[in-house]
């Protein structure tokens, strides 16, 4: 490539970068200016004119709430919404019912003429009874509202909340879920509060063998309606969805070309363990043709909040174990989403929204395919639905991923073809990952036993040079004794190194897993959440109002193991002893409220790290070890040629070695 080639390439970057920065400042510009207008429109009273410009500032940038705040006040003002229903979601927030999350300029209407103004078009569908419709499996129950037209509620028959109760993963009008567009006479219209017909009369479809479907249309004229299709299939936790506009042109507004999928829903809590659900409760997405993403998980903020410019794939609101997922067959425009962590109701976790554009073509019928997901976090379930479903289950990132989907996973689901109880599952793959890693670390242990023959040596080397100013001769001449003794000082870090991505990748695995959820283990109760043998009556600073049993037995089982491989360099030191013991109860208060499964399996993993100590010093004849070091002496060092390198740099110096 030559130099003239380059230059051009480089120009039509800056060109592009320059066009996309104008484009993007044009539009920009066009935003501020309407909703300037409106603003000063607004102030002088011309609130017809004001109400105009912010539909013209909402073509160009949909999803502003703020803009449709004010659209909503000012259709208020006009006469255009019955001001006896006014929803306060603010409100909502603070109130131990569900959450009723109706919108503002579209509650509920009484049939009057401004109601029939605002609703235009879809004034008959403005006024209805709402009744429901039930479509269920073997797996899972959905109740459809003709209000909305949307799923009311989603029920998992396999799963119960802690407290027995029947799973519920949203119910009642706490979810909103519904297109957001203009009609062609400027009507704002969501179809959430609009009532739905049905194609046919029942009311309860069972699928069997078969699949089965329910239809119901929003009609704005005999001919001229949209419809939701649900099919469910047989043993899937994943519903086909289908939107068809049928001959909906002269209805929507002819220069809209999206429109905007509006979906909010509390999320309530389904586990004992609050704080550790509330760390796994998030809104996940994924970038069309790319990665899957997070946003912002375990952040203080009482809100969170993104816009998203590019194509997405699917939107999933997530908690520990659950999920509810809405997927497109071809791809979403654009989303904004946002999560509320902080609800005065303790029945909800977590208050998620999103709002993502669908491509329309408003001059012809339009068909949208998407799929429903309403059912656990479980790694092969979601794998089998494809689009990297199974990311929902967050194992961690890199290596810490890897081992848990290459190697623990596999290993888990084989054990539990042949073994019902999951403490024993625990165990037996605690010893699979130890025996594998034994002749890695077999030489480190032996090393750790050595360094503790020599030990009294170390010591007396500690005496002869007691002054600061000769730690750097001690140094050297403990490296010598280790050399002389055939002893690698730092082998005995080895075996921690090589089992700290397995740590980490269980510190991920067992809080996830849905496998554990609710299965008994000696006095754990579930596997999920922590095991407590004692309630307190105040709850202490980071560790908890109770005790886990396991949480104990692992912090007792790695000082015992850190008192057995005390004697690495270094260890000796007031400073390194501290923090060596500290770590431990860091730990214990950390993990108290953990999964029980993972500090059941710590506790496994340092009481085998203890037994294959023993069992490696075995192996250890310190006085062939003495002996050894007592033959080298007879013999000089010989020097690496890296020490060979730092005395000659020295002797450059004028800086004359320690002598030995």
């Amino acid at each position: 490539m030559d130099r003239n080639t380059i230059t051009g390439l480089i120009l039509i970057f800056v060109i592009f970068i320059g066009f996309s920065v104008f484009n993007n400042s044009r539009l920009n510009k066009a935003y501020e200016n309407a909703v300037t207008v409106a603003e000063a429109s607004y102030n002088r009273g011309e609130f017809e004119a004001a109400r105009s410009e912010y539909v013209n500032a909402l073509r160009l940038k949909p999803n502003k709430p703020e803009v449709i705040a004010k659209l909503n006040e000012l259709n208020q003002k006009l006469g255009v919404v019955s001001g006896t229903q006014k929803a306060d979601s603010a409100a909502s927030l603070k109130s131990d019912t569900t959450p009723a999350l109706s919108s503002p300029a579209l509650a509920g209407s009484s049939g009057t003429q401004a109601d029939i103004n605002m609703y235009g078009a879809f004034s008959k569908a403005a006024v209805g009874e709402n009744q429901f419709i039930t479509l269920e499996n073997n797996k899972v129950e959905l109740k459809i509202s003709l209000k909305g037209g949307k799923v009311y509620s989603a029920r998992l028959k396999d799963y119960k909340t802690f407290d027995g109760q029947p799973l519920i993963l949203f119910s009642g009008d706490s979810t909103v879920f519904g297109f957001n567009f203009f009609t062609a006479d400027n009507k704002a219209v969501q179809t959430n509060n609009l009532y739905f017909t049905p194609v046919s009369d029942q009311k309860l479809i069972v699928v069997g063998s078969v699949q089965q479907s329910v239809s119901l249309r929003l009609m704005a004229a005999d001919d001229k309606y949209i419809e939701y299709k649900y099919t469910l299939a047989p043993d899937k936790y994943m519903l086909d969805f289908n939107v068809t506009f049928n001959s909906m042109e002269g209805v929507i507004a002819a220069n809209q070309n999206s429109l905007t999928l509006d979906w909010k829903m509390y999320i309530p809590q389904q586990e004992k363990g609050r704080q550790n659900e509330e760390n796994y409760s998030d809104i996940t997405y994924k970038y069309y043709q790319d990665d899957v993403t997070y946003l912002k998980p375990r952040q203080s903020k009482e809100v969170e909040k993104t816009d998203i410019t590019t194509k997405l794939s699917w939107i999933a609101f997530q908690d520990q174990f659950f999920s509810s997922v809405i997927l497109s067959n071809d791809f979403f425009l654009n989303g904004s989403i946002s999560s509320t962590r902080t609800l005065t109701s303790k029945k909800y976790l977590r208050y998620n929204t999103s709002e993502v554009g669908v491509a329309y073509n408003p001059s012809s019928s339009n068909a949208i395919s998407m799929k429903l997901y309403y059912g656990p976090n479980s790694f092969n379930v979601l794998k089998k639905e494809g689009l990297q479903l199974e990311k929902l289950v967050f194992l961690g990132k890199n290596i810490i991923g890897w081992i848990n989907r290459f190697a623990i996973i596999p290993v888990f689901n084989w054990l539990n073809n042949f073994i019902g109880n999951y403490g024993i599952i625990i165990l037996i793959l605690t010893i699979l990952i130890k025996i594998v890693l034994f002749p890695l670390t077999f030489k480190s242990y032996q090393s750790t036993a050595k360094m503790q023959v020599l030990k009294p040596m170390v010591e007396e080397l500690g005496k002869k040079f007691p002054k600061k100013e000769d730690a750097m001769k001690k140094q050297q001449a403990t490296m010598d004794l280790y050399k002389r003794a055939g002893v690698n000082p730092m082998g005995g870090c080895l075996p921690m190194l090589l089992q700290m991505p397995i740590l980490f990748a269980m510190f991920r695995f067992f809080p996830v897993s849905i496998e554990l959820r609710q299965e008994h283990f000696l006095w754990a109760t579930d596997l999920s959440t922590y095991d407590s043998i004692l309630s307190l009556p105040f709850t202490i600073p980071m560790y908890g109002s109770h005790v886990s049993l396991f949480t104990l037995l692992m912090t007792a089982s790695t000082l015992l193991t850190m008192k057995m491989t005390g004697s690495s360099p270094g260890s000796d030191q007031p400073g390194m002893k501290v923090m060596m013991y500290m770590m431990p109860v860091m730990f214990m208060l950390i993990l108290n409220n953990f999964s029980s499964g993972l500090t059941y399996y710590y506790f496994l993993a340092n009481i085998l790290t203890y037994l294959q100590n023993i069992i490696s010093k075995r192996f250890i004849n310190a006085d062939a070890v003495l002996a050894t070091l007592a033959e080298n002496k007879k013999k000089p060092l010989k020097k690496s040629k890296w020490q060979q390198r730092l005395e000659s740099a020295a002797k450059q110096r004028g800086i004359n070695p320690p002598k030995k």
